[in-house]
Order: structure tokens, then sequence, then C-alpha cells
């Protein structure tokens, strides 16, 4: 087995490119959805610094805002695709009915199995703080063995445990593109849930294993874009960097209401209609910030989704005030920077 190690998902990240330029690590292994580098050996990553979970990387180019609001989407427990592809329409190209998506992380987290796995994880592990058995689960053999669905969850359990006064987790995957999946989604959503989980026990955030049994890059041209990157060629100027200049803002501070909170905001975002009319961004409300008890509502994610929608409006003189209430400072720099490029290049599309 391969192991990456780093302190956040920018150092892993550069660590992981670097992987996959040297080929004795991989075989050229053809897929569904193209050809790949897949690892020769299955891949786990540790991250010894979880909670540093936003990637800052003009080359890769990941959307902050729809990395953030999934993670609270699957801790709303989730199924409805109608409020996810206001932030990323691709989505719907994975859901079978056009409403819903089959392999729903929060979804299965919370309620396929007819049981909140989340409380009950917090429950085994503050009556046994020693506990081997916290188990999420995410796979389902009778839906998901030789199943055609279009959505099928690549991660399959995910493991806690309490070890000197902090909450260790190890996410097991069957398939893991390091790009969009790894290194993308999976650093945000699983270490938002571990922070979750963490608070909810009152210990620390400990270490995020995450191993990937198929770890593989499509050869395509998201990898032509990262592939010139390594962690030789990471030299930012110290008064630059991301982490650990920028203070950690806690996702959660009031726990026993954090997972209705999840489910309120998301009473708040109206359904999009799978058709695709990109007017209905336009007809939205405001988000209502009153009665939160946890302060990342209205601190950061509310204002960060009123600066979305300024943005898909290309209002961005609105979008920026909006961005300057964000109190999470490595969140509100990723949505600066991905706006600014997105403004910069309507700009010149439209010589404004």
């Amino acid at each position: 087995m391969f192991v990456i190690r780093g302190e956040n998902v920018n150092d892993v990240f550069l660590r992981g490119v670097d992987f996959f330029k040297s080929k004795v690590n991989y075989r050229t292994q053809p897929s569904r959805n193209g050809l790949t580098r897949e690892a020769l050996e299955p891949v786990t990553t540790v991250y010894s610094k979880p909670w540093q979970r936003v990637l800052f990387n003009e080359a890769r180019d990941a959307n902050p805002f729809f990395h953030l609001y999934e993670a609270i989407w699957m801790l709303g427990g989730s199924e409805d695709l109608r409020k996810l592809t206001h932030f990323n329409s691709g989505m719907a190209n994975f859901s079978d009915d056009t409403l819903t998506l089959n392999g729903a992380y929060g979804y299965r987290w919370r309620d396929y199995f007819l049981t909140d796995q989340l409380k009950t994880v917090i429950q085994v592990l503050e009556k046994d703080p020693d506990s081997r058995r916290a188990v999420v689960q995410m796979w389902d053999c009778n839906n998901d063995l030789d199943s055609n669905s279009k959505d099928i969850p690549c991660n399959t359990h995910i493991y806690f445990k309490i070890r000197d006064d902090r909450l260790n987790m190890t996410v097991c995957n069957r398939s893991n593109d390091m790009i969009w999946g790894a290194y993308g989604a999976n650093a945000v959503h699983m270490s938002v849930l571990q922070e979750f989980i963490a608070s909810s026990l009152n210990v620390g955030m400990g270490t995020y294993h995450q191993v990937s049994d198929s770890f593989h890059v499509y050869e395509n041209e998201q990898w032509d874009k990262v592939k010139h990157l390594g962690i030789n060629a990471f030299h930012w100027p110290a008064e630059n960097e991301p982490y650990p200049v920028l203070s950690h803002y806690p996702l959660v501070n009031k726990p026993d209401c954090f997972l209705d909170e999840c489910s309120a905001f998301l009473d708040q975002i109206p359904p999009r209609r799978i058709s695709g009319v990109p007017e209905e961004i336009h007809k939205w409300g405001p988000i209502l910030v009153d009665d939160y008890m946890n302060y990342f509502f209205p601190e950061v994610l509310i204002p960060m989704v009123h600066a979305y929608l300024q943005h898909k409006k290309r209002k961005y003189e609105n979008c920026y005030k909006f961005l300057e209430q964000v109190k999470a400072k490595d969140w509100q720099r990723a949505c600066v920077e991905w706006v600014t490029r997105r403004e910069t290049a309507w700009r010149e599309k439209n010589g404004k």
C-alpha cells in the first residue's frame, strides 16, 4: 500500500500530482469513463490537520461554494438533487430519475438504512469512548452490487474512534479520482463530518485517513491542467500561504441542534427544475439568518450563498460585499479568488 501524508488538502494534492508523474507508481487502466492512471496498490492519504480543508489551487479551480454547500446538504440528510444543482448543474448527469441521487451520502448516513447513523455513532462513543464499533455505512449490497444506477457510492464505510481525546476517522473508498474526489470533494465533505462528530463528543479533531482501493486520475484535460504542479513547484511567499496563517473558524458551537439547523437551512433553498432554467436563481428571496444557534450559518454559509447568487447575476460589487461578511477566512479567500477568476473571464469575453 502507498501512503501520501500531509497536513492539509493543499499539501496532499501536490504530493498526489507528484505521485502520478512517476511511472513506477501507476498502470494505464481503461475505465467506463476513459483511460486512467491507476495506482498499482491501494493508497492511504493521511491528513494531520483535516480542518484545513479548503483547496487553494488556481489550476484545479475547485468551486468552494459548491463544496461547502454540498457538505451541509449531506449533513442535512438530503437526497434531493434539485437543491444541489443550483451550485453544480452537472450533478444532474448522475441522477436516475432527475429528482434524487441514488448514492447520496447524507441520505444514507441519516435515513436510508432506517436509522440515523450519525446520532447512533455519537451515542456509541459517548457510552464507550474506547469503542471500535463506531461505523457508518454507505454501501448497500442489495442495492449497489451489480447495479445499473448512474450513482453508486464511491465511499463505502467510515470508522470513528477516540484516542488521546481526539476523534480519528478512516474513510474507505472503492474508486477515488484524485482530482475531483479525494482531494476535492472528499477532503471537504468528510472532514466536515469529522468535525461535527468530534464537536458532538466534545473532543478534538484527530487524524483523517482516506483509504482508496482504486486511486486514479483520468488522462484528460483536467490532468493536463495540474500535471505541471508538484510539491517541489509549490513555493508561495510565506505571507501568502493559506495555512496555517488563516485561523480555523469552528463549524459547530451548538452540536445538539446542528443537524436540525442544516435541515432548516436547506428548507430555505428553492428546488431547481432539472430542465435547467438559469433565470430561476434570480427569483431567490433572501435567506433568513435569524434563529441559528450555530454561528457558522449566519457568519459563513449564508453570506457565501448570497455572494454566489450575486455572482450568477453578474452583480460582482454586491458579490464581494457579501464575501466581506464571511468570517471563516479560508473560505472567504477561496471564494474571492474563484469569483475573481470568473469575473475577469466574463469581462474579457464581453468587453466590460
